[in-house]
Protein backbone atom coordinates (compact mmCIF):
# COMPACT_ATOMS: atom_id res chain seq x y z
CA UNK A 1 0.00 0.00 0.00
CA UNK A 2 1.57 3.30 -1.20
CA UNK A 3 1.68 6.27 1.03
CA UNK A 4 -2.11 7.77 -0.03
CA UNK A 5 -3.28 4.94 1.04
CA UNK A 6 -1.76 4.97 4.29
CA UNK A 7 -3.24 8.25 4.98
CA UNK A 8 -7.10 7.23 3.90
CA UNK A 9 -6.51 4.18 6.64
CA UNK A 10 -5.00 7.07 8.95
CA UNK A 11 -7.53 9.55 8.51
CA UNK A 12 -10.71 6.98 8.75
CA UNK A 13 -9.39 5.67 11.80
CA UNK A 14 -8.82 8.61 13.38
CA UNK A 15 -12.00 10.54 12.47
CA UNK A 16 -13.44 6.79 13.67
CA UNK A 17 -12.11 7.62 16.85
CA UNK A 18 -13.28 10.95 17.54
CA UNK A 19 -16.82 9.63 16.69
CA UNK A 20 -16.49 6.84 18.92
CA UNK A 21 -15.36 9.58 21.45
CA UNK A 22 -19.23 10.89 21.56
CA UNK A 23 -20.33 7.34 22.86
CA UNK A 24 -18.10 7.07 25.14
CA UNK A 25 -18.70 10.25 26.44
CA UNK A 26 -21.96 9.58 26.64
CA UNK A 27 -22.09 6.51 28.41
CA UNK A 28 -19.31 8.27 30.82
CA UNK A 29 -21.84 10.98 32.03
CA UNK A 30 -24.36 8.36 32.56
CA UNK A 31 -22.21 6.39 34.14
CA UNK A 32 -20.84 9.27 36.48
CA UNK A 33 -24.52 10.20 37.18
CA UNK A 34 -25.48 6.81 38.30
CA UNK A 35 -22.70 5.54 40.62
CA UNK A 36 -22.84 9.18 42.04
CA UNK A 37 -26.97 8.56 42.97
CA UNK A 38 -26.44 4.74 44.60
CA UNK A 39 -27.55 6.53 48.14
CA UNK A 40 -31.27 7.60 47.07
CA UNK A 41 -31.29 4.61 44.97
CA UNK A 42 -30.78 2.18 47.77
CA UNK A 43 -33.39 4.46 50.25
CA UNK A 44 -36.09 4.93 47.84
CA UNK A 45 -36.05 2.59 44.92
CA UNK A 46 -37.95 3.03 42.04
CA UNK A 47 -40.58 4.66 44.27
CA UNK A 48 -38.21 7.16 44.21
CA UNK A 49 -40.44 8.18 40.56
CA UNK A 50 -43.85 8.13 41.85
CA UNK A 51 -43.61 9.63 45.26
CA UNK A 52 -45.01 13.45 45.47
CA UNK A 53 -43.10 14.28 49.05
CA UNK A 54 -40.09 16.71 48.32
CA UNK A 55 -38.59 17.59 52.29
CA UNK A 56 -35.21 18.08 52.25
CA UNK A 57 -35.56 18.96 56.25
CA UNK A 58 -37.32 15.04 56.94
CA UNK A 59 -34.75 13.94 53.92
CA UNK A 60 -37.56 12.33 52.18
CA UNK A 61 -37.67 12.68 48.36
CA UNK A 62 -40.30 11.67 45.94
CA UNK A 63 -39.28 13.05 41.84
CA UNK A 64 -42.79 12.89 40.68
CA UNK A 65 -43.62 16.48 41.07
CA UNK A 66 -40.51 17.66 39.05
CA UNK A 67 -41.28 15.39 36.50
CA UNK A 68 -44.93 16.26 36.25
CA UNK A 69 -43.81 19.88 35.60
CA UNK A 70 -41.29 18.64 33.13
CA UNK A 71 -43.48 17.02 31.15
CA UNK A 72 -46.15 19.48 31.15
CA UNK A 73 -44.22 22.55 30.69
CA UNK A 74 -43.20 21.04 27.41
CA UNK A 75 -46.10 19.81 25.87
CA UNK A 76 -47.42 22.95 26.69
CA UNK A 77 -44.91 24.56 24.84
CA UNK A 78 -45.06 22.25 22.21
CA UNK A 79 -48.67 22.64 21.77
CA UNK A 80 -48.01 26.56 20.77
CA UNK A 81 -44.66 26.33 19.07
CA UNK A 82 -45.99 23.07 16.69
CA UNK A 83 -48.33 25.06 14.46
CA UNK A 84 -46.39 28.73 15.00
CA UNK A 85 -43.33 26.86 13.78
CA UNK A 86 -44.67 25.05 11.25
CA UNK A 87 -46.70 27.81 9.80
CA UNK A 88 -43.05 29.87 9.74
CA UNK A 89 -41.66 27.23 7.39
CA UNK A 90 -44.35 26.57 5.57
CA UNK A 91 -44.69 30.31 4.77
CA UNK A 92 -40.54 30.36 4.21
CA UNK A 93 -40.29 27.33 2.03
CA UNK A 94 -43.52 27.54 -0.20
CA UNK A 95 -44.97 31.12 -0.40
CA UNK A 96 -42.36 34.60 0.72
CA UNK A 97 -40.43 35.81 -1.93
CA UNK A 98 -36.49 35.26 -1.73
CA UNK A 99 -35.96 38.70 0.16
CA UNK A 100 -38.43 38.57 2.54
CA UNK A 101 -38.08 34.88 3.08
CA UNK A 102 -34.23 35.58 3.85
CA UNK A 103 -34.98 38.27 6.53
CA UNK A 104 -37.52 36.44 8.49
CA UNK A 105 -35.41 33.39 8.25
CA UNK A 106 -32.76 35.03 9.66
CA UNK A 107 -34.79 36.72 12.22
CA UNK A 108 -36.26 33.23 13.24
CA UNK A 109 -33.00 31.53 13.56
CA UNK A 110 -31.76 34.60 15.46
CA UNK A 111 -34.34 33.53 18.39
CA UNK A 112 -32.51 30.44 18.74
CA UNK A 113 -29.23 32.31 19.68
CA UNK A 114 -30.50 34.84 22.31
CA UNK A 115 -29.22 33.38 25.67
CA UNK A 116 -32.10 31.57 28.14
CA UNK A 117 -31.52 34.01 30.74
CA UNK A 118 -32.84 36.98 28.35
CA UNK A 119 -35.66 35.15 28.22
CA UNK A 120 -36.52 34.55 31.77
CA UNK A 121 -36.21 38.30 31.92
CA UNK A 122 -38.55 38.76 29.37
CA UNK A 123 -40.99 36.60 30.90
CA UNK A 124 -40.40 37.87 34.69
CA UNK A 125 -40.90 41.83 33.58
CA UNK A 126 -43.15 41.28 30.60
CA UNK A 127 -45.37 37.75 30.59
CA UNK A 128 -45.31 37.31 34.23
CA UNK A 129 -47.19 40.85 34.58
CA UNK A 130 -49.53 40.03 31.59
CA UNK A 131 -50.79 36.66 33.16
CA UNK A 132 -51.12 38.44 36.53
CA UNK A 133 -53.42 41.23 34.63
CA UNK A 134 -55.57 38.73 32.75
CA UNK A 135 -56.34 36.82 35.87
CA UNK A 136 -53.92 34.21 36.72
CA UNK A 137 -53.23 34.22 40.94
CA UNK A 138 -49.50 34.50 40.46
CA UNK A 139 -48.28 35.23 37.33
CA UNK A 140 -45.20 32.43 37.26
CA UNK A 141 -46.52 29.57 36.63
CA UNK A 142 -46.93 26.33 34.44
CA UNK A 143 -48.47 28.03 31.63
CA UNK A 144 -46.25 31.11 31.38
CA UNK A 145 -43.08 28.56 31.36
CA UNK A 146 -44.30 27.23 28.77
CA UNK A 147 -45.13 30.43 26.46
CA UNK A 148 -41.52 30.91 27.56
CA UNK A 149 -40.39 27.96 26.16
CA UNK A 150 -42.66 27.95 23.43
CA UNK A 151 -40.79 31.33 21.65
CA UNK A 152 -37.40 29.32 22.79
CA UNK A 153 -38.21 26.09 20.21
CA UNK A 154 -40.23 27.71 17.64
CA UNK A 155 -36.31 28.45 15.55
CA UNK A 156 -35.89 24.52 15.82
CA UNK A 157 -39.32 23.62 14.92
CA UNK A 158 -39.56 26.27 12.38
CA UNK A 159 -35.72 26.52 10.53
CA UNK A 160 -35.07 22.33 10.45
CA UNK A 161 -38.80 21.79 9.28
CA UNK A 162 -37.87 24.29 6.26
CA UNK A 163 -35.11 22.44 5.51
CA UNK A 164 -36.73 19.06 5.75
CA UNK A 165 -39.27 20.57 2.88
CA UNK A 166 -35.81 21.44 0.95
CA UNK A 167 -35.01 17.31 0.60
CA UNK A 168 -38.95 16.78 -1.22
CA UNK A 169 -37.90 15.74 -4.79
CA UNK A 170 -39.37 18.52 -7.16
CA UNK A 171 -39.99 16.17 -9.52
CA UNK A 172 -42.90 14.58 -7.14
CA UNK A 173 -43.98 18.28 -6.88
CA UNK A 174 -44.15 19.27 -10.75
CA UNK A 175 -46.20 16.27 -11.52
CA UNK A 176 -48.99 16.92 -8.78
CA UNK A 177 -48.92 20.39 -10.70
CA UNK A 178 -49.09 19.04 -14.10
CA UNK A 179 -52.19 17.12 -12.92
CA UNK A 180 -53.94 19.99 -11.97
CA UNK A 181 -52.57 20.42 -8.08
CA UNK A 182 -53.24 23.75 -6.77
CA UNK A 183 -49.79 24.85 -4.51
CA UNK A 184 -52.21 23.73 -1.04
CA UNK A 185 -52.33 20.62 -2.52
CA UNK A 186 -49.14 20.09 -3.20
CA UNK A 187 -48.36 21.04 -0.21
CA UNK A 188 -51.04 18.84 1.40
CA UNK A 189 -51.07 16.13 -0.38
CA UNK A 190 -47.34 15.72 -1.31
CA UNK A 191 -44.88 17.82 0.80
CA UNK A 192 -46.13 16.76 4.21
CA UNK A 193 -46.48 13.57 4.07
CA UNK A 194 -43.28 13.26 2.64
CA UNK A 195 -41.44 14.75 4.94
CA UNK A 196 -43.23 13.87 7.96
CA UNK A 197 -41.19 12.21 10.00
CA UNK A 198 -38.35 14.82 9.90
CA UNK A 199 -40.84 17.17 10.84
CA UNK A 200 -41.75 15.07 13.35
CA UNK A 201 -37.34 14.79 14.48
CA UNK A 202 -37.74 18.22 14.55
CA UNK A 203 -40.22 17.86 16.79
CA UNK A 204 -38.42 15.92 19.23
CA UNK A 205 -35.64 18.07 19.04
CA UNK A 206 -37.34 20.72 20.28
CA UNK A 207 -38.87 18.71 23.26
CA UNK A 208 -35.16 17.71 23.88
CA UNK A 209 -34.98 21.07 24.24
CA UNK A 210 -37.63 22.12 25.99
CA UNK A 211 -36.67 19.54 28.58
CA UNK A 212 -33.52 20.45 30.03
CA UNK A 213 -34.48 24.28 29.65
CA UNK A 214 -33.16 25.56 32.71
CA UNK A 215 -32.43 29.08 33.44
CA UNK A 216 -35.37 30.98 31.80
CA UNK A 217 -37.97 28.49 33.37
CA UNK A 218 -36.50 28.45 36.75
CA UNK A 219 -37.51 32.41 36.62
CA UNK A 220 -40.93 32.09 35.71
CA UNK A 221 -42.53 28.83 36.65
CA UNK A 222 -42.93 29.87 40.59
CA UNK A 223 -40.88 26.35 41.65
CA UNK A 224 -43.29 24.69 44.14
CA UNK A 225 -43.00 21.14 44.06
CA UNK A 226 -46.07 20.76 44.31
CA UNK A 227 -48.47 18.77 41.58
CA UNK A 228 -51.40 21.09 40.69
CA UNK A 229 -53.74 20.66 37.27
CA UNK A 230 -54.49 24.45 37.11
CA UNK A 231 -51.76 25.62 34.40
CA UNK A 232 -51.97 29.09 36.59
CA UNK A 233 -50.45 27.36 39.45
CA UNK A 234 -46.72 27.55 40.05
CA UNK A 235 -44.86 24.22 39.29
CA UNK A 236 -41.18 22.99 38.98
CA UNK A 237 -39.04 20.83 36.81
CA UNK A 238 -36.09 18.67 37.11
CA UNK A 239 -33.99 20.97 35.56
CA UNK A 240 -34.61 23.99 37.90
CA UNK A 241 -34.78 21.79 41.20
CA UNK A 242 -31.26 20.80 40.45
CA UNK A 243 -30.22 24.38 39.55
CA UNK A 244 -32.08 26.29 42.60
CA UNK A 245 -31.17 23.74 45.44
CA UNK A 246 -27.24 21.84 44.27
CA UNK A 247 -25.56 24.76 46.04
CA UNK A 248 -27.89 24.59 49.54
CA UNK A 249 -27.76 20.79 49.69
CA UNK A 250 -26.00 20.03 52.83
CA UNK A 251 -26.03 16.19 53.15
CA UNK A 252 -24.65 13.30 50.80
CA UNK A 253 -28.27 11.89 50.34
CA UNK A 254 -29.63 15.66 49.56
CA UNK A 255 -26.67 16.02 46.84
CA UNK A 256 -27.18 12.21 45.52
CA UNK A 257 -31.17 12.87 45.40
CA UNK A 258 -30.32 15.84 42.89
CA UNK A 259 -27.94 14.05 40.79
CA UNK A 260 -30.34 11.28 40.81
CA UNK A 261 -32.84 14.05 39.45
CA UNK A 262 -30.11 14.82 36.95
CA UNK A 263 -29.86 10.83 36.12
CA UNK A 264 -33.69 10.88 35.19
CA UNK A 265 -33.27 13.98 32.85
CA UNK A 266 -30.53 12.57 31.36
CA UNK A 267 -32.16 9.25 30.29
CA UNK A 268 -35.15 11.18 28.95
CA UNK A 269 -33.39 13.34 26.89
CA UNK A 270 -31.34 10.48 25.29
CA UNK A 271 -34.42 8.40 24.63
CA UNK A 272 -36.17 11.82 22.97
CA UNK A 273 -33.14 12.80 20.95
CA UNK A 274 -32.39 9.24 19.54
CA UNK A 275 -36.19 9.37 18.08
CA UNK A 276 -35.51 12.46 16.69
CA UNK A 277 -32.53 11.64 14.64
CA UNK A 278 -33.81 7.90 13.71
CA UNK A 279 -36.85 9.99 12.26
CA UNK A 280 -35.06 12.78 10.49
CA UNK A 281 -32.71 10.08 9.10
CA UNK A 282 -35.79 7.90 7.93
CA UNK A 283 -36.61 10.93 6.08
CA UNK A 284 -33.42 11.10 4.40
CA UNK A 285 -33.20 8.05 3.15
CA UNK A 286 -36.55 8.02 1.71
CA UNK A 287 -35.61 11.16 -0.34
CA UNK A 288 -32.62 9.12 -1.77
CA UNK A 289 -35.18 6.16 -2.83
CA UNK A 290 -36.99 8.43 -4.83
CA UNK A 291 -34.36 10.61 -6.52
Amino acid sequence: MNSKGWGDVLFKNVTLLFSLSIFALTAWIGWELFKNSHLPMEKFGWSFLWDQVWDPVKEEYGALPFIYGTIVSSLLALAIAVPLGLGVAIFLYELAPPRIGNVIGFLTELLAAIPSVVYGLIGVFVLVPIMRNAGAPYGVGMLTAGIILAVMILPFIATISREIFKTVPQTLKESAMSLGATRWEVLWMITLPFSFSGVMGSIFLALGRALGETMAVTMVIGNRPEIKFSLFEPGYTMAAVIANEFTEATSDLYVQTLIQVGLVLFAITIIVNGIARYLIYKVAKQAEVVA
